[in-house]
């Protein structure tokens, strides 16, 4: 029964049609509209490449009716905005690296040829690394490649001003690079290995939360390696190919 305002008591019958069918257990709202979540996850390939062929696929087979459209949320909702600040971060990262490292050195090539050696050697480890423990590029993997360059850029600079030193003392450009090269190899290798070591148990980590720090972790690691094992050689010789007798400055 069903009491009105001017006080009678009326049958549920006379203000509505009863009857049993199939319908949603709950209806869920967001903004103020209805809307059904359709689950999904990713196994063994990028969530954008993914959602990509999705988007894809549902807008090939799905004609939705006027009123009506689809979202894209989860984790990807947020990979367009990390990945427009990426686009921002990297070549601003680049930048203050060279601009740092001019007002070291007082000229751009050697600036230049640390910058050029990092994105030589430490992408080589930092992709294999991706590839063997079959982690999928992300953007926990790409400001792992952005904290990776500020790292590589140290060894380089332990080198290189070490070379400058010993030619400020009356050393030959090849003797001054042949002699830092061995004398610096323990601290660059303590330097890389330290990072390395420190990321590691991220990088193996399986636990909750993993799924975003594993990435980040293996990049590191990964590119560390390959840096310190490509730089020992090419660090030196792109130093003697670039380097001239009135180059170094006095401090």
């Amino acid at each position: 029964m069903i009491a009105t305002p001017d006080g009678q008591h009326l049958p549920l019958s006379q203000f509505a049609d009863i009857k049993v069918e199939n319908g949603a257990s709950f209806i869920y709202r967001e903004g103020n509209s209805r809307y059904i979540g359709v689950r999904f996850s990713v196994e063994d390939r990028d969530l954008a490449s993914a959602v990509g062929e999705a988007r894809r696929k549902v807008a090939e087979a799905v004609k939705l009716p006027i009123g009506y459209r689809f979202d894209w949320g989860g984790e990807y909702q947020e990979y367009p905005a990390a990945l427009g600040q990426m686009k921002v971060i990297l070549p601003l990262t680049v930048l203050l690296i060279l601009l740092i490292l001019f007002a070291l050195y007082g000229n751009l090539k050697f600036p230049v040829i640390i910058v050029f050696s990092v994105l030589v050697t430490e992408p080589v480890g930092a992709l294999l690394a991706l590839r063997l423990t079959g982690t999928n590029f992300n953007v926990s993997s790409g400001l792992g490649f952005v904290a990776l360059m500020g790292v590589a850029v140290q060894t380089s600079v332990i080198l290189y001003s070490f070379i400058n030193k010993l030619r400020l003392e009356g050393q030959s450009i090849a003797e001054a690079t042949h002699a830092a090269s061995l004398l610096r190899l323990r601290p660059i290798m303590i330097a890389a290995l330290v990072a390395c070591l420190g990321l590691l148990p991220a990088a193996m980590s399986t636990g909750i939360g993993s799924d975003s720090q594993k990435p980040f972790a293996i990049v590191i690691v990964g590119g560390l390696a390959s840096r310190l094992l490509l730089s020992i050689f090419l660090a030196p010789v792109l130093y003697s190919l670039v380097a001239k007798e009135d180059d170094v400055l006095q401090v």
